[in-house]
């Protein structure tokens, strides 16, 4: 069960936007996908979510855009917990390409996650199992 999961995807044509470089709204798709990658690993699927009846939803996002991920590139999405509070979670997010030998920083990101029960949308204490499952990785 890895703290720090590595998520890969090639940029493709559907991720670019009319400048030829990767759209914002594709960061946060590769974020969502890395996360819910993590979450699966350390053996939390979107369907036990489901059969607990509660689970994570996002509060906030924050990017900051170092470098344009473009057509063809073979990024890397970190992810990794950096706390988990009583009913939120903060997750980070590193995101990475090599270009001529050289690994280039494109983003670094973060999301605040509030944990909510699904039927009421309120939030709620995260369980222990759950909170168990997933290493702190504060100082990443």
């Amino acid at each position: 069960m890895p703290a720090i999961l590595e998520w890969t995807h090639a940029v493709a044509a559907a991720d670019l936007d009319d400048l030829g470089h990767a759209n914002n709204i594709s960061y946060l798709k590769w974020m969502q996908s890395a996360a819910l990658a993590h979450s699966a690993a350390q053996g939390w699927p979107v369907e036990a979510y489901a059969v607990l009846g509660c689970g994570w939803v996002v509060r906030s996002h924050f990017i900051e855009y170092l470098s344009s991920a473009l057509l063809g590139d073979k990024i890397v999405v970190r992810t990794w917990v950096a706390d988990m509070k009583k009913v939120t979670s903060l997750r980070r997010f590193l995101i990475l390409t090599t270009r001529d030998l050289n690994e280039v920083v494109l983003a670094k990101a973060e999301t605040n996650w509030a944990f909510i029960d699904y039927a009421t949308g309120v939030p709620k204490r995260v369980p222990q199992q759950i909170s168990a499952a997933f290493e702190v990785a504060e100082g990443v």
